[in-house]
């Protein structure tokens, strides 16, 4: 039986900080251009690194005797020890003031915001919130807050998916067993089950490989650039809605509104699995 988290002692971890640097390389921009489908080329000192390079940057590392059985590092540390087995990326905001280029020094300053717990469908949630502030020798660079949600293991049925919407803008790729290995090499993320298929099927439960939710996100933020003249959104706000999985097509789409650009991937039957916000 799950332990039932103790939200008093979770809270204690709120304003805990810490602080990471890192150098941008033409290696990791030509890499993550590449398992962005953007087009390559040999980037030099100043160019411009992909949107959320930064997600590639400084990733905690750990000793293998230190991670927990789905390869991330074993819970306590940094982040509140929640007690609850399954841990995803749910969502967040990112804000963007400057782009990364080759060569930049980046420094990552980390704060834990907030720590709430939430009943759904699925049972209790717990979500941590985590502040970054991403800096260059120029200065701020991006603002970002990430959500992270733990879970109990569901037995309850998905919901009836709603009529998938029809986007003005779509682009089609496979969500591919080397994609996924390319973006967990790339962040360097342990995280069993983007790769590990005996794990995520028997242990955690889900029909197969689960696709990054930061890949997602960043197939979107670049999706909305492409669509407004190459410049990133000055606001970008996300959330998961359900797991992508490995094996099949899937979509990147986007539809101009009132407040901006609704942006969202989808699987092979339309349902959208991501959904973002771009505002200029």
């Amino acid at each position: 039986m799950t332990e039932k988290p103790d939200l008093e002692h979770l809270r204690r971890w709120i304003g805990r900080s810490t602080q990471v640097s890192d150098i941008v390389t033409a290696q990791q921009v030509k890499g993550l251009r590449a398992t962005l489908f953007l087009d390559i080329g040999e980037p030099k000192k100043g160019d411009a690194a992909p949107f959320t390079m930064h997600w590639c940057l400084a990733p905690p590392v750990f000793p293998m005797s230190e991670l927990g059985a789905d390869g991330h590092p074993a819970r306590g540390g940094f982040l509140p020890p929640v007690p609850l087995p399954r841990r995803m990326w749910a969502g967040g905001e990112l804000e963007f003031f400057d782009t990364l280029c080759v060569g930049d020094e980046v420094t990552r300053t980390s704060r834990i915001a907030e720590v709430t717990m939430k009943t759904g469908s699925t049972g209790q949630l717990c979500f941590v919130s985590v502040d970054h502030l991403v800096t260059t020798p120029r200065g701020t660079a991006i603002r970002e807050r990430q959500d992270i949600v733990y879970r109990d293991v569901s037995t309850t049925p998905p919901a009836k998916a709603a009529p998938p919407p029809v986007p003005q803008h779509r682009e089609t790729h496979m969500a591919d067993t080397v994609l996924l290995f390319r973006y967990s090499a790339l962040t360097f993320n342990g995280h069993r089950i983007h790769y590990d298929r005996d794990y995520v099927t028997k242990v955690e439960g889900y029909p197969g490989l689960i696709f990054h939710g930061p890949m997602q996100a960043a197939l979107l933020v670049e999706f909305a650039a492409k669509l407004h003249g190459g410049a990133a959104p000055k606001k970008f706000s996300y959330r998961g809605v359900q797991p992508l999985f490995e094996g099949s097509e899937f979509s990147v789409n986007a539809s101009t509104s009132d407040n901006g650009m609704e942006l969202w991937t989808a699987n092979s039957q339309g349902q959208p699995t991501m959904k973002g916000t771009a505002t200029w």
